[in-house]
């Protein structure tokens, strides 16, 4: 029976620095995979997004702009400083969208890499978000053939941070930009069965999507990123929605919907939500989001 005893001692002594060992040895491999890892900085929902397609289970994305924040009116925090120091790569938009982001880039002293998604990009003239940074409009990931080049600049950027991961990373990209394409389609499709192009939004968003499907904004609530627009500029708007073919307002999740409603209510109109940015529960990833917006212009334009 002693020996019995032993035995069964013995046993449990070497099953339990087994146990030991083996957890030490999976919590290091689980610290050293995560630590080689390309960490990455985005600035808005799109962007971060691609950066998941792209790199997979060899990337580590913070997203800076939470859920229904706009970056016309964000202010970086302590704590986007932080981020940021920690990064590898930045990636933004450019063309004036962040026009916060060169100061918040210098506050957190650290030679990041920043892949800017709008160079060498033909971009539409827009009007003065009153910041003078940019008079041209940034909104181009809203087309999704735009976004095919956006994908091979991020492709290129974690092939240059992470070369032994390239094919990787190519493979990804090839991947997800061959859903571009389909969603592409898709649009234009449903797009062609439309009775009216013409449409109201809340503020300048929509010009490159409009330009690639044959759309047309025939009017814009809000004059300025956060500005209340004039008693004279509601009754344009008005004007120009009475003279529309379809009696809707395209309202926004990152503002209040009240001056979207009063210009409704006075014109006969109902209130829809159109999303630029997405991250809100359905609308995550960026085909979803196309597809949700896509919906809401059916349901408005059929």
């Amino acid at each position: 029976m002693c020996g019995m005893q032993k035995i069964t001692a013995t046993f449990l002594l070497r099953l339990c620095n087994f146990l030991f060992f083996s957890l030490v040895s999976l919590f290091f491999n689980t610290v050293d995979a995560s630590a080689d890892k390309v960490k990455v900085v985005a600035t808005i929902t799109p962007l971060a997004d691609f950066a998941r397609q792209v790199g997979g289970a060899r990337v580590d994305v913070t997203l800076l702009l939470p859920a229904g924040t706009s970056p016309h009116t964000y202010e970086p925090t302590p704590k986007t400083v932080q981020e940021l120091s920690k990064a590898k790569l930045f990636i933004r938009i450019g063309a004036g969208l962040e026009f916060w982001a060169d100061k918040l880039v210098s506050a957190a002293a650290r030679d990041v890499t920043i892949v800017t998604c709008s160079d060498g990009i033909a971009l539409i003239k827009g009007e003065d978000h009153g910041h003078a940074v940019s008079n041209v409009d940034p909104h181009i990931w809203l087309d999704p053939t735009i976004c095919i080049k956006i994908i091979k600049k991020i492709e290129d950027a974690f092939s240059r941070a992470d070369p032994s991961n390239t094919s990787y990373y190519k493979k990804n990209a090839s991947e997800y930009i061959d859903k571009l394409k389909s969603l592409d389609m898709e649009i234009s499709e449903k797009v062609r069965t439309f009775r009216t192009k013409e449409y109201i939004t809340f503020h300048s968003a929509w010009n490159y999507f409009s330009k690639r499907y044959g759309l047309r904004v025939a009017g814009v609530i809000e004059e300025g990123p956060g500005k209340e627009p004039s008693a004279r500029h509601i009754g344009e708007i008005l004007r120009l929605l009475k003279g529309l073919k379809t009696r809707v307002v395209f309202a926004e999740p990152q503002s209040s919907t009240r001056i979207a409603e009063v210009i409704a209510k006075e014109a006969g109109a109902q209130v829809l939500i159109l999303d630029d940015l997405g991250g809100q529960k359905g609308r995550e990833t960026y085909l979803d989001l196309m597809r949700y917006n896509l919906a809401v212009m059916e349901k408005a334009f059929k």
